[in-house]
């Protein structure tokens, strides 16, 4: 994992990053945690970084909430190594998953982590309701895109970053719906995007909640068939 770079959004993480950091040791990869929250986070993942000097972690702080989408995408322009991706702050994708991926990447320009797809297991599922909405969300995104994947949303990805320096400057989605932008604005440059299995499990205590997947929806709608950029 040394070549690549690993994004964390990290808004009001305090409860839950330790466990992340424990585990990150002897990964080899570089990680930016974005924090834009207004509890302790930064100050633990600082004292980490300050605990272990050999280890390439970095915190990027700002005074106001970003957004999920723009927490990522500030920290994957940071990025300075030939690959960069971004997984979740509460490790329901393990940093052996990432390294699968990134493993996993081949000729494809990135690769996508997918609960959905023949080889994938989830130890610990979501309540109904929440897998419901998930696989509701994912038609839709199939329908309006035109996107081939089962699971756009999940929160283990990887790209090289050539091709992905190329699309981030189109990108405009702020929340959590930079996820589909981005992989469609990928396929739009003729980059090729794959979908490999993955162990993952639910941890709880999700961010997403029923206001923001409505403005995800509206945003992505927007998007799709508002005026296109120049």
């Amino acid at each position: 994992m040394a070549a690549c770079t690993l994004v964390v959004p990290a808004y009001n993480e305090e409860e839950r990053i330790q466990i992340l950091l424990s585990d990150i040791r002897g990964s080899g990869a570089t990680y930016l945690f974005i924090c834009d929250g207004n509890d302790k986070t930064a100050d633990i993942i600082r004292d980490f970084a300050t605990a272990n000097p050999a280890m390439r972690v970095r915190c990027l702080e700002y005074p106001g909430r970003l957004g999920k989408g723009k927490a990522i995408w500030e920290g994957l322009r940071k990025a300075a190594t030939p690959y960069a991706g971004y997984m979740d702050a509460d490790g329901s994708t393990s940093l052996g998953e990432m390294s699968s991926l990134l493993n996993g990447l081949g000729k494809a320009d990135g690769v996508i982590g997918s609960r959905y797809v023949p080889g994938s297991m989830v130890t610990t599922r979501q309540g109904i309701f929440r897998r419901l909405e998930s696989r509701t969300f994912n038609l839709i995104i199939r329908l309006l895109f035109g996107l081939p994947y089962h699971d756009t949303q999940c929160g283990a990805k990887i790209f090289k970053s050539g091709p992905l320096g190329t699309v981030l400057p189109s990108i405009s989605s702020t929340g959590f719906e930079f996820d589909v932008e981005l992989i469609w604005r990928m396929r739009q440059s003729g980059f090729v995007v794959e979908e490999l299995p993955i162990i993952w499990k639910n941890k709880g205590d999700s961010r997403v909640k029923g206001q923001d997947a409505f403005s995800m929806l509206t945003n992505l709608v927007t998007l799709r068939f508002g005026r296109k950029r120049n």
